[in-house]
């Protein structure tokens, strides 16, 4: 509730237009700017800062201070135009206006386990976890919009949802990988991930042919 991790969020929070006393502080002041933030960018309103927001806001900022005007679904920094998402310097997703707020919502979450190392059969004993391997990180970027309530594994993939590829998102399923194709971009772990095998994104495909396809309903 003090030091350094504080004083970032309320710098963050200046530079996206909601002006907060740099103090270090955790107190009823930040609270309050927290909650303010949290109305503009159409989130649940309690003043608690989540992994997942602290991403959304992070991305703000990366955006630039009128990020909070063009927000549609309030989960994460959002591009000017177009379908596609867009990948940062900074190896997150920035996803397009248009996008669904669940779309939104994925993105987020998926961006919030970014830089987190592979391990097998992380993230399926429960969402939140210091290691995450294929079905782990597509369970945890899923459940940020809460299209899925527990964590999976490859082959539930294969049957969840609904079948084909999806407007918005596709999930790529087969007895030993899967991974998630969100609005243009790949969320993944290995195959040319260059810097770790762990979660992250990526503009390049892969091949699907032995994968089998499914998205959710209405996405």
């Amino acid at each position: 509730m003090h030091g350094h991790d504080v004083r970032v969020l309320q710098s963050f929070l200046t530079k996206v237009g909601v002006r907060t006393t740099v103090d270090g502080q955790y107190g009823p002041g930040t609270t309050s700017r927290v909650r303010r933030w949290e109305k503009k960018s159409s989130l649940q309103v309690d003043g608690r800062m989540s992994r997942k927001n602290a991403a959304l806001l992070r991305g703000q900022v990366n955006s630039g201070a009128g990020a909070l005007q063009g927000n549609t679904g309030g989960t994460q920094p959002v591009a000017p135009a177009g379908e596609d998402a867009t990948l940062g310097a900074d190896g997150l997703a920035i996803a397009p206006a248009s996008a669904p707020p669940e779309v939104q919502q994925v993105i987020a979450a998926a961006n919030a386990i970014v830089g987190k190392p592979y391990r097998y059969g992380g993230g399926h004993a429960k969402f939140e976890d210091s290691a995450y391997d294929c079905s782990g990180s597509e369970s945890y970027a899923l459940h940020g919009a809460n299209l899925i309530d527990r964590p999976m594994d490859s082959s539930e993939f294969m049957s969840w949802g609904e079948p084909g590829e999806g407007t918005w998102i596709t999930s790529y399923a087969n007895s030993g990988h899967s991974f998630l194709v969100v609005a243009g971009l790949r969320f993944d772990t290995g195959y040319n991930n260059s810097t770790s095998s762990g979660p992250k994104w990526s503009d390049k495909m892969r091949p699907t042919g032995s994968y089998t396809a499914r998205h959710p309903e209405g996405l």
